[in-house]
């Protein structure tokens, strides 16, 4: 297809069509110290041609330093163009690409990490700042000049609402058919804010598009280049047996009583764990799941065409590359099953807690208290950032933590006395799993939890200095109200 017939075929909106620029024409709408939100989220849906030409005129000697707000990680193109281009100097709420995180810690670049269900309001608050130009990538623009987005949603609602200025990226990479696998709704601020009427994961309350004053579109470029999301790594022996125990104790609820068959809708965190546990699932005897997330990955759409998933709701649909060309030639099939919203809607505490989700999320480390560090490496080292494990932890019916019993080969444990950082307090953290075993938390003591988590969740190499560490805690703390640091 040629560029007259793309420019016909994706620009429904006449009036807009000339308004069609190069990507270095449209980046020369950013100036020194703007405040710009891109979409984006876990590698999907985020504009590439856009940065990778504004990172290329701050490499041509431009001054232009930014603050970028995306809806979570993105792809090298936008995070690692512009970060060594020394384009970005703040960035908000997540990130996972090592050049920008390395500048990050070497305090090149200051980094705030948010609950991801905070971003959009804080948008619209004007707490990080005025949104000077947004930049989304959309599969299309409609007759009215409203914005399909892709493969994700993010914040893209909330920074085309709030932006002076808007550069529209269309992505000929996605299939013009994704149209209608979106549900847009944006909740007000307060006082006017209203309860968010969704009552079951696949339920619609908004459009299908996001919302946009054709006036306010500056520029609109394109773009065929893909996501730049990695393939996700086969289960390993250890992920392989967290996924097992967890399902296992899924079952044994279940015949406890303590959960419903059907079970309650399932949210799943990032990675080759989440993936792990969700195709445990396939073989396992649970039907009738429906999911409400933040990242519908590979294994959600195994469970939707194996008839166990009902309905899957999320911000992004981050489908490994290889995958990716299977899924978009027939997304059309997906269209009764799957729903993107935006981040604020997936990651709601009021939504999360209504639908008493179960929430599986990872861990760098947990310590015998139960408290869980997401984020950090000895303390000091930013990884990638909470991320949306927070919003979930906090309000789901069911708080499950998983990670490794041990790191670096087995040379470090991952069960500690004390965490190095704390971002999920023990109050919000219900269950441990590790490859070892698990250790439900629920109605225990700080000693009671303890001696549960060494048995059950540390490894044996390192079960014996824990338990000296919990010996010489009772010690100084006899009634067992609490472990503290030595």
């Amino acid at each position: 297809m040629d560029q007259k017939q793309l420019i016909a075929e994706r620009i429904r909106n006449v009036d807009l069509r000339s308004r069609v620029t190069t990507p270095e024409e449209a980046a020369l709408l950013v100036k020194d110290g703007y405040t710009v939100g891109m979409s984006g989220f876990t590698g999907v849906g985020y504009p590439k041609a856009f940065p990778l030409a504004l990172a290329a005129r701050a490499e041509a000697g431009d001054r232009v330093g930014i603050t970028l707000i995306t809806g979570a990680s993105v792809g090298d193109e936008l995070d690692g163009a512009l970060s060594r281009a020394g384009v970005i100097k703040r960035r908000y709420p997540y990130q996972s690409n090592a050049d920008l995180r390395n500048r990050i810690n070497a305090g090149e670049i200051k980094y705030v990490d948010l609950h991801l269900s905070q971003v959009a309001l804080w948008i619209r608050q004007g707490i990080l700042g005025k949104i000077d130009l947004a930049v989304v990538e959309a599969s299309s623009i409609d007759e009215a000049g409203n914005i399909i987005p892709t493969a994700s949603v993010g914040v893209a609602d909330a920074v085309v609402a709030c932006a002076d200025k808007v550069v529209v990226e269309i992505s000929s990479a996605i299939p013009k058919e994704i149209e209608g696998l979106h549900d847009v709704y944006s909740s007000e601020p307060a006082p006017n804010t209203k309860p968010i009427p969704i009552t079951s994961p696949g339920d619609r309350i908004g459009t299908t598009y996001i919302p946009c004053d054709p006036d306010k579109i500056a520029a609109i470029i394109f773009s065929d280049r893909i996501d730049g999301n990695a393939e996700l790594k086969p289960a390993d022996e250890t992920m392989q047996q967290i996924a097992e125990h967890l399902i296992a104790f899924l079952e044994s609820e279940v015949e406890a009583g303590r959960l419903t068959d059907p079970l309650p809708p399932l949210q799943s965190g990032v990675g080759g764990v989440a993936n792990a546990v969700l195709s445990c699932l396939a073989k396992s005897d649970f039907t009738d799941l429906t999911v409400y997330t933040e990242v519908m990955q590979d294994a959600v759409l195994d469970l939707i065409e194996a008839g166990k998933v009902k309905v899957a709701s999320a911000t992004s649909l981050t489908i490994s590359p290889s995958r990716k060309k299977a899924v978009f030639d027939r997304i059309g099939d997906f269209k009764d099953k799957i729903v993107l919203r935006p981040q604020e809607i997936s990651n709601s505490p009021e939504v999360i807690r209504r639908l008493s989700l179960i929430a599986m999320n990872t861990a760098i480390e947990a310590d015998l208290s139960g408290n869980v560090n997401s984020t950090h490496i000895g303390g000091v080292r930013m990884m990638n950032g909470i991320g949306g494990s927070g919003d979930f932890a906090r309000n789901a019916g069911l708080t499950i933590f998983t990670t490794a019993s041990t790191a670096k080969g087995g040379k470090l444990s991952c069960i500690v006395p004390v965490v190095s950082h704390v971002d999920h307090t023990e109050h919000d953290v219900d269950v441990i799993i590790t490859e070892q075993g698990v250790a439900d938390l629920r109605g225990l003591t700080a000693f009671e939890r303890a001696e549960l988590i060494i048995d059950n969740c540390a490894h044996p190499d390192f079960r014996g200095e824990l338990r000296a560490s919990l010996e010489r805690a009772k010690s100084r703390v006899p009634m067992g109200h609490g472990l503290i640091a030595e």
